[in-house]
């Protein structure tokens, strides 16, 4: 899973062996300490709807407010195009383990996450709402 600031091109990558809704509620709160959200600082988090995303059991942090996207819109989704970029290690491969997998992908998520510019350039729409200079 991971979290992209489209016009900074900041991110968040989590490997997980899986997910739900008990974990996406952890993974909201380790991503709103991360960024240090709060009553001083917000997050406007756009995200599908996810059975994960939409279950009710789910509380956002304070400062960090979940926006949904329509049903069946992916295009819309900015982080959807980061996909091609983490896969690219990946292609073409065969691996001796999920453990070595993962070891490939952790390094692939870990230069995007260090390559911000890149993140920024496939996931910045220019339709997307750009933060007000201060």
């Amino acid at each position: 899973m991971a979290f992209v600031c489209p016009e900074s091109g900041k991110s968040s990558f989590w490997l997980l062996p899986t997910i739900s809704a008990a974990l996406f509620q952890l993974m909201l709160e380790a991503f709103a300490q991360e960024q240090g959200v709060g009553p001083n600082t917000r997050i406007l988090l756009v995200l599908d709807q996810a059975g994960w995303h939409v279950a009710r059991e789910i509380t956002p942090p304070e400062g960090l407010e979940l926006i949904f996207l329509p049903p069946y819109s992916p295009e819309l989704m900015p982080v959807e195009r980061i996909w091609t970029l983490a896969d690219e290690d990946l292609v073409n491969r065969t691996f001796e383990s999920l453990n070595e997998l993962a070891e490939v992908l952790g390094r692939r998520c870990a230069s995007l996450d260090a390559a911000p510019e890149k993140l920024s350039a496939c996931t910045l729409y220019h339709w997307w709402p750009r933060v007000a200079a201060a």
